[in-house]
């Protein structure tokens, strides 16, 4: 009863406390919630597990007991007993009896060591491994995909940190011989995707966790409600990964096609009117100083967010949203006083009080805009500020004469290139149109929200994806790689970047991409003889 699972043992609770109602609770609540998944065929075969902290308001998580379930063991059938109970640090503190053939012996879930990480990294109370064939069928239509996107979707708003207009983004492991294989990976994940409250895993199933019980069972439902809709949009032609969901205008058979959705696919070559093979068949785009003016962004964007995040704060302060933002900026300002950033101050506890808190968290923001930094939290929070300013008509996206037409002739270009592969193929190739993404440093949700609310009306119906510095800085040649697979294209040359930063045209172009140079007006200079096509207007496109 010592076994350690992860790290040294603990020292292991009393006996008294083993047997505690709390425990005991703990245990049958897993029995039940076992059953009802087998029902909705989430732990059929004796796969899947459940595992929940034993909650006591005098312990603090991270050092609360684990109950787990066991692994290989009909769930449907299990009782409080056959549970076994480890310390926080993953040490088995109590094991089931063996029971007569034909049962196995006993053993403790193979998903444990995924468990721990969920509970150390995440300080979650309770988390779920599910087996739902939704949850495999969205990660295994389209191998290269590294996510699972979807937005627009109601049950949405039932995952931790997330509404109805945000973009869910499920971060996706490949699957591993055994499941305790997966732990690294996991872990990656994990920390690559602080919003994320799930992982999945390519033909497996996904691993989903919540501050409680009630927390992980409610998101385990969305996600495979979500799983299903996507899969069943699909079939019907519907792209469920944009705004509108309108029909999928890519090749047949592939679900999802974009980083929006970001199951990708190959995109196939462009047709001309006369048979020839085009230069290019995606156009990604750059925002600040290529689709928009810098000023829009330094004189109305930014203000509005400096001006308003104590409003949207002390507004918002209890939302599972806000509380995840300030989570976020709790942690990147404790980085920044370690390194001595200039403009960060403590934050206090939650125990000091909101306004204390929120006075704090003011003045953290207010640095970050003033030193247009390019990080998570506060782009995050800075896109759930736009979009109030957008929803209340105090904001209106601005972006150049030109964009528009152009978006419009790219997007209906695509369409009749890939009518045209069907015709002249008969139907046996589906080929890709000319797509456009947008790449910018702000968040998908900021760009959604610009492109969606301009002067020009609604231009998102003709952007393909979004992509944020998520898939990195937008000054390095392997961001531009990642894209590149993320798009599927095998020639990296069929992908055109357009950006006003010399910088990240090198980036881009050491990728191998075809790059153009936004000369627009109040765009800092380019260096002399730099080499690169230059435009003023995207009708030079």
């Amino acid at each position: 009863m010592a076994s350690a699972l992860t790290g040294a043992p603990t020292p292991a609770a009393s006996q008294a406390y083993l047997e505690s109602n709390p425990v005991r609770e703990t245990k049958a609540l897993i029995t039940e919630l076992c059953r009802q998944f087998y029902h909705l065929g989430w732990v059929s075969g004796t796969g899947g597990s459940v595992t929940i902290k034993v909650h006591d308001e005098a312990i603090p998580r991270p050092n609360q007991l684990i109950i787990m379930s066991p692994s290989g063991v009909q769930k449907e059938r299990m009782v409080p007993e056959d549970m076994y109970v480890l310390s926080s640090g993953g040490s088995i503190l109590s094991s089931p009896l063996p029971k007569p053939f034909p049962y196995k012996p006993p053993k403790c879930s193979d998903c444990a060591a995924l468990f721990l990480k969920a509970y150390e990294m995440r300080n979650a109370g309770a988390v779920i491994h599910s087996h739902g064939m939704e949850s495999c069928l969205v990660t295994m239509i389209n191998p290269l995909a590294k996510e699972f996107r979807i937005t627009h979707m109601e049950m949405i708003k039932g995952i931790q940190g997330h509404g109805y207009y945000d973009e869910l983004v499920i971060p996706i492991i490949e699957n591993t011989a055994h499941e305790r294989e997966l732990t690294d990976s996991l872990a990656e994940a994990i920390e690559a995707y602080p919003k994320a409250t799930a992982v999945l895993v390519r033909n497996h199933g996904i691993y989903i966790w919540g501050d409680s019980w009630i927390s992980a069972k409610t998101q385990a439902e969305c996600y495979h409600y979500l799983f299903d809709a996507a899969i069943k949009l699909h079939q019907l032609g519907l792209d469920w990964s944009t705004p509108n969901h309108g029909p999928i205008t890519k090749s047949r058979g592939v679900l999802g096609g974009h980083p929006n959705g970001n199951l990708s696919r190959k995109a196939g070559p462009l047709l001309s009117n006369d048979g020839v093979e085009p230069s290019r068949s995606c156009i990604v785009l750059d925002i600040e100083g290529t689709t928009t003016p810098i000023s829009f962004v330094t004189d109305v964007l930014f203000p509005y967010a400096r001006h308003n995040v104590g409003r949207h704060l002390d507004a918002t302060y209890y939302t599972a949203e806000t509380q995840d933002d300030i989570k976020l900026l709790r942690s990147q300002v404790e980085n920044d006083l370690r390194q001595g950033i200039a403009g960060a101050v403590p934050i206090p506890s939650d125990d000091a009080g909101k306004e204390e808190v929120v006075a704090a968290l003011v003045a953290n923001v207010e640095a970050m805009i003033k030193a247009d930094r390019k990080i998570t939290a506060l782009k995050q929070l800075q896109g759930h500020i736009w979009r109030t300013g957008f929803q209340n008509n105090e904001l209106k996206g601005i972006v150049f004469d030109d964009v528009p037409e152009a978006l419009e002739n790219w997007h209906t270009l695509g369409i009749k290139r890939w009518e045209l592969g069907a015709a002249i193929e008969g139907d046996r190739r589906q080929l890709g149109g000319c797509e456009v993404y947008i790449y910018s440093s702000g968040s998908r949700l900021a760009q959604r929200l610009l492109f969606g609310n301009t002067s020009y009306g609604d231009l998102r119906k003709y952007l393909s994806g979004y992509f944020d510095t998520a898939v990195g800085n937008k000054k390095e040649t392997s961001s531009y790689i990642e894209i590149s697979e993320y798009l599927g294209v095998d020639n990296p040359s069929k992908i055109l970047f357009v950006t006003d930063v010399y910088q990240e045209a090198v980036a881009a172009q050491a990728a191998g991409f075809e790059v153009i140079i936004s000369v627009r007006p109040g765009n800092a200079p380019v260096p002399k003889n730099h080499g690169i096509k230059t435009i003023t207007s995207f009708s030079e496109i």
